[in-house]
């Protein structure tokens, strides 16, 4: 009999017994059929024999054997019982021939529970096997709109493609995301190659996160390992050698600490004048020259967003002629993007960069992580990565004000809004919008057209419905002679300028290069959180503003200067008091706001628009990078 093996089981056992009585938890096994719903809330699913992981296996199906182990699966039987007796001949064949035979067990919840063969279990937990073979039946709970159920379902989903069983989220959309981020289709099924190269990888970096420190963290091995390589990248993470693989983990691990964040984006609201001014006093005038480079997705020529930001990048040079010096790369791709950052960095000099589209959000990160001493910043919203800050305008503030002027400038109430990206931020505007003008007119309606949706005849839609007014793109570049952009109202078939919101993107890059002259960056991030940073100013910060037209009639100018006034002084916030969505009531509250969290994320059309969120499946190609980024969670990001 191999008595050593089992005294040191049985001590482990005791061990883990005394340590769950003492934390208030059952300290035998979990039983299955203690936990399972009543029946007919579930349904039975043969999967055949599968590998069952040996840290997913909990328990057992019936509670006869619960008391022979610990809730570790270790024995808490004597020595000198028969069933340590059979423990360790199962010891011995174990060592001398290996477990073949297969067990059975029932899958709950993606927990597994042993029907025949715990002491095998017991022996191969001991001996720290990774698998056992077993004939596994899957209990399928009736669906519910708890988390835990909604993300098991979205498990099922994945394995239903995949036959991985071994990976786990704490987070809804998770599963999904990591089909697209091994670069499956959203329906696409697994070969066997390509679970032999995941499991490789993802073991590889299971043993350098858990050896970092990882199980001390509240977030999953899976969600630490699907923040990996949506930074890397799949295919470059799956050809690194174990350590290779150790020194990004150790590089990123502030990355994994920001997941446990149940918020993991803290909005800077406001510039935040007051600290600076006092910091202003304590700290040097003179500072070293900054070197700063500006990362362009088009030309200035060709793309009004790249027009906006280049403006910006001149503005900074005036302002600070002495302070700064700038550069600017055109053309940029997300597949470029790395070895620009790096050419900045490199080879200019440069010790502060500024990516100007969210595609380049993944670069950004990466190119942080090798380059702790340069600051690099993205404009997106709600991004969260911790190793670069983000950057965003509240442009909702300006778009309920152009709402507002459409409502009152309309003479059959219909307006027509276009829009560009299904992101985060662009269906706030689209509700600020919407708000705004039924404020204004009751009766107003807002027709949804979006530029980014394949095979789309905007213009022609908008003609159909009859709309007198419309809301296009928020500028246009000089070389574009068209006046439809901002407001405007349709005469004769020609645009007539009403009004058209303002991107000062000078005056918000002049506030975060100031921030970092007076020292006020580093206090931005606060000692107690890990919190990713995106500064998110709006009109209070001179960052955004509406331009009237001469067009406009001055009772309607001046109606308009009196809400701006509101907002800026934060006296009014646009998503205040009761809200209905197409589909119901968002909020009932009359006394109550929206929070800027929930303004940034909201992924619901008010009531008084006609139309719909499109699909990724329906958006052009050219739409796709910065939609991944930052694409509403629904539905857009469905496939």
């Amino acid at each position: 009999m191999n008595s050593e093996d089992y005294n040191k089981a049985y001590k482990a056992g005791k061990k883990d017994y005394q340590s769950r009585v003492m934390r208030g938890l059952v300290p035998t096994l979990k039983v299955l059929d203690d936990i399972l719903p009543p029946r007919g809330n579930y349904s039975e699913v043969p999967l055949g024999l599968v590998q069952i992981p040996m840290d997913q296996i909990v328990g057992t199906k019936t509670g006869g054997r619960s008391n022979a182990f610990a809730g570790n699966f270790m024995p808490i039987l004597r020595e000198d019982t028969e069933f340590a007796r059979k423990w360790a001949a199962l010891c011995n064949s174990h060592i001398t021939e290996g477990i073949r035979d297969p067990i059975k067990a029932y899958e709950y919840m993606n927990e597994f529970y042993v029907e025949e063969g715990n002491k095998r279990v017991s022996v191969l937990k001991y001996y720290d096997a990774v698998s056992i073979p077993g004939y596994v039946t899957r209990i399928l709970p009736r669906r519910t709109e708890e988390k835990q159920n909604k993300l098991y379902y979205e498990f099922v989903d994945f394995y239903n493609l995949s036959q991985i069983n071994y990976i786990w989220f704490s987070k809804l959309g998770s599963f999904a995301k990591l089909q697209a981020a091994v670069g499956k289709k959203a329906q696409e099924v697994w070969t066997d190659e390509d679970r032999m190269n995941f499991s490789s990888t993802y073991t590889r970096f299971t043993v350098e996160f858990e050896a970092k420190g990882g199980k001390k963290l509240s977030i999953t091995p899976g969600d630490a390992f699907l923040a990996f390589i949506t930074l890397y990248g799949y295919d470059e993470i799956s050809g690194k050698t174990s350590n290779e693989i150790r020194e990004l983990v150790t590089k990123s691990w502030e990355e994994f600490m920001l997941r446990e964040e149940d918020e993991e984006i803290e909005l800077k609201m406001d510039p935040g004048e007051e600290k600076k001014k006092l910091l202003n006093r304590l700290l040097p005038l003179s500072s070293p020259k900054l070197k700063i480079a500006f990362i362009y997705e088009k030309t200035p020529t060709s793309s009004a967003w790249t027009y906006a930001h280049e403006l910006g990048r001149l503005h900074l040079e005036q302002t600070f002629p002495d302070e700064v010096s700038t550069t600017y790369y055109e053309n940029v791709t997300q597949e470029t993007a790395g070895d620009v950052i790096d050419d900045a960095i490199l080879t200019k000099g440069c010790n502060i960069i500024f990516t100007t589209t969210p595609a380049f959000v993944q670069a950004s990160v990466k190119a942080a992580i090798a380059n702790p001493e340069v600051r690099i910043l993205n404009c997106s919203l709600n991004t969260s990565h911790r190793y670069i800050r983000t950057y965003y305008a509240r442009m909702h503030e300006a778009k309920f004000l152009m709402g507002a002027i459409a409502g009152a400038m309309t003479e059959n109430n219909r307006v027509g809004y276009i829009a560009d990206y299904p992101i985060f931020g662009s269906i706030a505007n689209i509700n600020a919008f919407a708000l705004g003008a039924k404020m204004i007119n009751p009766r107003a309606e807002v027709y949804l057209e979006w530029s980014t949706v394949k095979d789309a005849d905007i213009y022609e839609n908008l003609r159909q419905n009859n709309v007198s007014v419309v809301s296009g793109k928020d500028m246009v570049i000089p070389e574009d002679a068209s006046r439809y952009f901002g407001i405007y109202r349709l005469e004769n078939g020609f645009p007539r300028s009403l009004a058209m919101p303002l991107w000062h993107w000078g005056k918000f890059y002049e506030r975060l290069v100031r921030t970092i002259m007076d020292g006020a960056w580093k206090y931005d991030d606060s000692s107690t959180s890990v919190k990713a940073i995106n500064y998110w100013w709006g009109m209070s910060s001179g960052v955004v503003d509406v331009i009237c037209s001469q067009n406009l009639p001055i009772g309607t100018k001046r109606l308009v200067d009196l809400l701006k006034d509101t907002i800026r002084t934060g006296e009014f916030n646009p998503f205040s008091g009761i809200l209905y969505s197409q589909t119901g009531v968002v909020q009932e509250d009359p006394n109550r706001s929206l929070t800027p969290e929930e303004i940034v994320t909201m992924d619901w059309l008010a009531e008084n628009v006609i139309g719909t969120i499109p699909k990724a499946k329906e958006l052009q190609e050219n739409a796709k990078p910065v939609v991944s980024q930052q694409g509403v969670k629904a539905p857009a990001a469905e496939e």
